[in-house]
């Protein structure tokens, strides 16, 4: 395959393999019966044309942020952490325990002890497959899925029979104390003066999802780990020429992967829902996977990656509450999506690489 500028591989292929999907997506629409236009501006003014879309897009995108960074952490060091949702489903947990248990004079120190239990909780739920792999050989996605039902069974138990109030019926924790619930989004713009939507769930850990971001490009590309989580990355064999422990890098990366992922928590526990309930985390562990694909594993393009699926699922739900289309076909969008900036990169990357590279070479 033809080598392509940096630039275009990073947003010339993203972007083309975004309206391929879009383009398909569209015509499914237009063969269920309604204009695939009106559906196109429906989900954009859903996601983006009001404060209060905005609320939700990047309510979405702050857990896409931390799932991404996660999965972006892995991949670096080639491993495919496919335990995304599992560790915010344990993140979730030790933020419940913190928020139950303790209690705090101000949202602000609790913020701070949910984060601690959080990334402490995903990186120990991570440390067991990075184990797994690096001194048995276990396959690190398959042992990341299994531990994903895994952690799904063990969250249940502890919400029926450990953590669920006396007489309540659904499988949740009590509402956290007045403490700890996060400011929204809408009230500290409000209070600033600036004009915002209240009662959507974008909150204060959209800064902290930021600040992740920040320590993911510091971590990865200013750090010496880093660099030793890079280059076990690019060859096992040459790193550990190199004087790099393997056994030491897969766990560090898996649990620093874990623990980003954990960190979810704190926006759909804390500062969604104020409660932990079965099933919170919704499929975000696996998004992450797509949003580091076509983020390209660095900050930056996650971060965009994330305010994209955030705006997917909003104007997603915006579309199947306003038209008859079925709620179905939107999740094949979302799926096509997925597959084209992330399974089918490389047929993307091809297309593109036809156009920009070759008259190049004949110009020559």
């Amino acid at each position: 395959m033809e080598q392509l500028p940096k630039w275009a591989d990073l947003i010339v292929v993203p972007l083309v393999g975004l309206i391929l999907a879009f383009i398909l997506s569209m015509l499914m629409v237009l063969a269920t019966g309604h204009d695939p236009l009106d559906a196109l501006k429906l989900m954009v003014s859903g996601a983006l044309g009001s404060t209060y879309g905005w609320g939700y897009t990047l309510y979405y995108a702050t857990n896409f942020i931390f799932t991404g960074l996660a999965v972006a952490v892995a991949f670096h060091a080639s491993l495919f952490n496919i335990g995304g949702e599992g560790q915010a489903a344990l993140g979730g947990l030790g933020v419940a325990l913190v928020c139950l248990f303790i209690p705090w004079p101000h949202w602000t120190i609790a913020l701070l002890a949910a984060t601690a239990a959080a990334g402490i909780f995903g990186a120990l739920w991570a440390l067991i497959p990075a184990y797994l792999q690096a001194k048995r050989g276990s396959h690190i996605v398959i042992t990341t899925i299994m531990f994903n039902f895994i952690a799904a069974s063990l969250l249940n138990y502890v919400l029926v029979n450990q953590l669920r109030p006396k007489g309540a019926m659904d499988p949740a924790t009590a509402k956290f104390p007045e403490p700890s619930h996060l400011p929204s989004l809408g009230e500290i713009l409000n209070s600033v003066g600036i004009p915002f939507a209240k009662g959507t769930p974008a909150n204060v850990t959209l800064l902290v999802a930021l600040a992740a971001c920040v320590f993911v490009y510091y971590l990865i590309w200013r750090t010496r780990l880093g660099y030793q989580l890079r280059a076990f990355g690019k060859s096992q064999p040459a790193a550990v020429y190199a004087g790099i422990n393997p056994v030491k890098i897969t766990i560090i990366t898996m649990m620093i992967s874990g623990a980003l992922a954990g960190l979810m928590a704190i926006n759909n526990v804390m500062g969604e829902a104020e409660r932990l309930i079965l099933g919170s985390v919704e499929g975000a562990g696996f998004i992450g996977i797509a949003v580091a694909l076509m983020g390209r594993s660095h900050p930056i393009g996650i971060l965009f990656s994330a305010l994209l699926f955030g705006a997917l699922y909003q104007g997603g739900a915006e579309l199947g509450l306003w038209t008859s289309i079925p709620r179905e076909l939107v999740i094949v969008i979302q799926a096509l999506v997925i597959l084209f900036t992330g399974a089918l990169d490389n047929m993307v990357r091809l297309m593109v690489a036809k156009v920009l590279v070759r008259p190049k070479r004949a110009e020559a």
